[in-house]
């Protein structure tokens, strides 16, 4: 009797395309979806990110749709009990948006100030930041203030774009690449295919990196550098490339400021500072003319090298004098640098001249013409094929955001920017250096902001500081100790409120932040000061609102939880405004739309953001009769404009949709781009495509559409003015705002340096490191992403425990045997872990995976959970403030400049536990269940009906 087969009813399926959320890449995914239950999910062959590629973790997203870690209802603190607890009661929507509602309205009727809104890896922070401007708090920022704020910062400062979403290597045409600091989950599939292109065209990779994990794995050469010496190793490369004449000249001459002539009277108010006319032009020498020129006017032949007189008396010299002065010097010769870092001399000289030898003996042409910022016509594209990557390795200690631009002037001596095979822009970048828009520094009730509580700070006038000097804003963002704190400094706002320093506030929103356990540094004591009360009874922070999807550990300690959607169940927008997808040669956006209906009371919480500004009456948000302007996310979306024809979709604009870039709003602009896919994508011609910083056209354009205010070319600057003013500010030579704390004073003229620089990381300074002699940081496995996946059943699979990876010959040296049980002990702290030997380690440093741990109970997890019992945080090691020293104030552990937070400058000692000790250590109490909780299953399955063959 013949067996009858069972095949896929297809008829019940239908396929959808949305955006992934499983990381930061925003990679495009093929949804099957079955009686509203998701069948599988696959890549989306013609999205620009992935090109179909898709990682572990983005087919994953089943799992994490349906994880029992869902919140399912608004919840409030029960009366009476204790914050941290974890005792919770539901209430209505209606309940929660009105009392929400209420207490803003005082708030911003007062003082707005006393609202703190931050914000995690939400990716629309062009919605959070113009809510928070309209509400008129100074108070708003995002994540990026611990993880990549450096990266950000020293490219728009330097370039006009930088790592991450703001650039690209030339992955088609680069021969030679370097990646400095990226772990493995960081860009996951666009890496992944440009290393596979790299490797396919016979070029090489090496990968700079303490541990050899993910990408250094397959590098043609490892160079296990020791954590926070990266900046000394770019500086000696270019020291080599300065001693041997191998810099691209006509470069330097015709995009940088390598020619400008800067003020040269040390001790005097004004040094340092670029020679300008009396229109503010800078000033270089024309060898032709033989005399003082205007630096921007097209047709000046500047002198890359000299010492003048200007005609007011000063002396004066050119920026490329002062760089080869710096950087031939002693301090940053190889051998020197081999001490720091830890790498051969021999090897630092080899790989600067293979850059060297790639970039001028093996240069490409493209034969396009293209016209220059100033007219000038040319016959083609010169490429030098040397690109680079750097992130959160470099941008994680407090000397990252000088660091960062050490390995951009590497790329810039050597012409590799905007060019072919080089290190390429993405839209809407670049912008000028930096940017135009300055932080706001005045709130008032009732009153929206006049720019974004975030900006790019040129001088210490633009500082968000009172009159005294002292901080406006609760986390001490743009004062003094962190002058240009672009994205915030959400590690310090918990400390900072609890402490009433500078003030105290009524309110802490916290969108997407597990500030409690692996966000925070300090983990512990944050607890604590989350619960903590004043003299008088009452929470030092009064009132928490916490939004999230899933039950994170910083959801026990909300008085108010909102629970949020999942991506497949909600309409997003992935905005040009915002945190862009677009790749070098294409102007890219893209969207969510809801795959799935929800299955619980929950709400998307732009949504309900739109929902209050109505209620709050915010100007942007209303009508002039004081009705809501949107009907919801979906029309703000659709209708909001920043400027005429410009908003949050770029593609399909104009009434009739026929639009792109710039127009009026479409109706039907969500349609057009489901019926797309989910995305939009505006490829830009050849002679757009490279030198985006000088080329006419592409100016032209980023101009018209609102990329840029102008059309100007933007300079590359290897010296920063900016940077020169704050350190006159800091040497009392600064003719406008000074600090008056001699602490600030020294940071100021330190660190400030306007050249690229290196410098100790700052707890390193302060802490033996005979008592604690190793390195320690942590890393993000590829199949993870933050603690987004702690809860994944089929990513726990792959990794649910973490552990302290050590260099195998040092271990065994100290009696440290393979997957026994030690102490790990910093000046801040200690834990209990399992250490694992490997030979894919520097032998001064530790590491482990980030955010493995988990507090018993959290994210729908058994109390019993191996991520639970054994896996572990870092966190408890480290501080968010520096070693304490007599006579100064307590300063945040962070990148002077910036404000980064300094996870990865941590220093630890290792000693074997005693017999008997095991089992990770801290132990935090199991968090209790929320309220219509059932127990997590002991083996989560999920399939939409029973197995049958997939193809009839």
């Amino acid at each position: 009797m013949a067996t009858v087969m069972e095949f896929e009813d297809h008829s019940k399926q239908e396929i959808k395309y949305t955006t992934c959320y499983m990381c930061a890449c925003r990679c495009g995914i093929k949804v099957t979806v079955e009686d509203n239950k998701v069948r599988f999910i696959q890549g989306n062959r013609n999205h620009p990110i992935n090109q179909g590629v898709l990682c572990a973790k983005g087919s994953a997203g089943i799992m994490k749709q349906y994880s029992p870690g869902k919140l399912r209802n608004p919840l409030r603190r029960k009366p009476g009990t204790e914050r941290g607890a974890g005792e919770f009661e539901e209430i209505s929507w209606d309940e929660a948006i009105n009392t929400l509602t209420e207490r803003l309205a005082h708030i911003r009727a007062t003082d707005p100030n006393k609202l703190a809104y931050f914000t995690g890896r939400d990716q629309m922070q062009a919605l959070t930041g113009l809510w928070a401007q309209q509400f008129g708090t100074l108070n708003w920022s995002a994540h990026g203030g611990f993880c990549s704020v450096n990266m950000a910062t020293a490219g728009l400062y330097m370039l006009g774009h930088a790592f991450w979403e703001f650039g690209d290597p030339d992955w088609d045409r680069t021969k030679y690449f370097m990646l400095w600091g990226v772990a493995e989950d960081h860009s996951s599939n666009p890496l992944k295919i440009g290393l596979e292109k790299l490797k396919r065209h016979g070029g090489k990779f090496v990968g700079i990196n303490p541990a050899r994990t993910g990408y250094q794995a397959i590098a043609d050469e490892w160079v296990p550098i020791k954590p926070g010496t990266d900046g000394m190793l770019a500086l000696s490369m270019v020291h080599v490339l300065l001693q041997n004449e191998q810099f691209d000249w006509d470069f330097l001459l015709r995009y940088t400021n390598a020619p400008f002539l800067v003020v040269n009277t040390p001790g005097k108010a004004g040094d340092g500072l670029i020679l300008r006319d009396a229109e503010g032009h800078p000033m270089i020498w024309d060898i032709q003319k033989e005399s003082f020129a205007n630096g921007m006017e097209a047709g000046t032949a500047g002198a890359m090298f000299g010492e003048y007189t200007a005609p007011d008396g000063r002396p004066v010299r050119t920026v490329m004098s002062i760089l080869a002065e710096r950087y031939l010097s002693d301090e940053f010769s190889p051998e020197n640098a081999s001490k720091i870092t830890g790498i051969p001399a021999e090897t630092i000289e080899r790989l600067a001249l293979e850059m060297a030898h790639v970039a001028f003996k093996e240069s490409i042409e493209i034969n396009v013409e293209w016209t220059d910022w100033a007219g000038r016509k040319h016959d083609k594209f010169i490429g030098r094929p040397v690109s680079m990557h750097a992130m959160r390795g470099i941008s994680a200690h407090s000397n990252g955001m000088q660091s960062a631009r050490a390995i951009h002037l590497l790329q810039v001596l050597l012409g590799t920017i905007d060019c072919p095979g080089g290190f390429r822009s993405k839209a809407p970048y670049p912008k000028p250096v930096p940017p135009a828009v300055k932080p706001a520094q005045h709130s008032a009730p009732n009153t929206p902001l006049k720019s974004s509580p975030l900006g790019f700070p040129t001088a210490p006038e633009d500082l968000v500081i009172d009159e005294n000097g002292q901080p406006k804003r609760i986390d001490k963002a743009y004062s003094w100790e962190a002058p240009i704190a672009n994205h915030g400094l959400m590690h310090m706002v918990v400390t900072n409120a609890v402490n009433k320093d500078p003030y105290a506030i009524d309110t802490l929103i916290f969108f997407m932040a597990n500030m409690s356990w692996n966000s925070t540094m300090n983990t512990a004591n944050v607890q604590d000061m989350l619960k903590s009360k004043d003299e008088n009874g009452e929470y030092n922070i009064p009132f928490l609102v916490v939004v999230d999807a899933f039950h994170s550990e910083m959801v026990n300690f909300g008085d108010l939880i909102l629970p949020d959607t999942t991506y497949l169940e909600r309409y997003d927008a992935i905005s040009l405004l915002d945190r862009p997808i677009s790749e070098p040669d294409a102007i890219c956006d893209s969207i969510r739309h809801p795959i799935l209906q929800p299955d619980r009371n929950v709400r998307p919480w732009q949504e309900v953001m739109v929902d209050i500004a109505g209620r709050l009456k915010f100007p942007a948000f209303t009508k002039e009769n004081g009705e809501p302007r949107f009907s919801g996310y979906k029309d703000f979306i659709i209708n909001y404009e920043r400027a005429p024809g410009i908003g949050f979709l770029a593609g399909w604009r104009g009434e009739d949709g026929e639009t792109h870039l710039r127009g009026a709003p479409n109706p039907n602009q969500w349609d057009r781009y489901i019926e797309n896919q989910g995305f939009f994508k505006y490829h830009l011609p050849e002679s757009m495509a490279f030198y985006r910083f000088a080329n006419k056209e592409y100016l032209e354009l980023s101009q018209r559409i609102g990329f840029n205010p102008t059309a100007d070319p933007i300079i590359i600057e290897l010296y920063s003015e900016t940077f020169q003013r704050f350190r006159l500010a800091g040497m009392g030579l600064y003719d406008g705002p000074q600090p008056k704390d001699p602490v600030d004073r020294e940071r100021l003229a330190t660190y400030f340096d306007p050249l690229p620089a290196f410098y100790e990381p700052l707890e390193q300074q302060r802490v033996d490191k005979k008592e604690y002699p190793f390195f320690a940081v942590n890393q993000r496995p590829m199949m993870m992403y933050h603690s987004w996946d702690s809860q994944n059943a089929w990513l726990r699979q792959i990794i649910a425990q973490n552990y302290l990876y050590m260099n195998r010959k040092r271990g065994e040296q100290m009696g440290i045997v393979d997957k026994s049980w030690v102490w790990v002990e910093s000046h801040n702290g200690k834990i209990r872990v399992q250490v694992k030997l490997i030979e894919g380690c520097q032998e001064d440093t530790v590491w482990t995976w980030n955010a493995i741990g988990k507090q018993s109970g959290a994210w729908g997890l058994k109390p019993e959970a191996a991520e639970a019992t054994r896996g572990f945080l870092m966190n408890h090691l480290i501080s968010e403030l520096l070693p304490a020293k007599q006579g100064e104030r307590r300063l945040t552990n962070s990148d002077p400049i910036t404000g980064q937070a300094a996870w990865y400058d941590l220093m630890v000692k290792i000693y074997p536990a005693a017999p008997g000790e095991e089992g990770t250590w801290p132990v935090f109490p199991t968090m209790k269940p929320l309220p219509g909780d059932t127990p997590a299953p002991d083996v989560l399955r999920y399939h939409t009906h029973k197995p049958v063959n997939l193809k009839s």
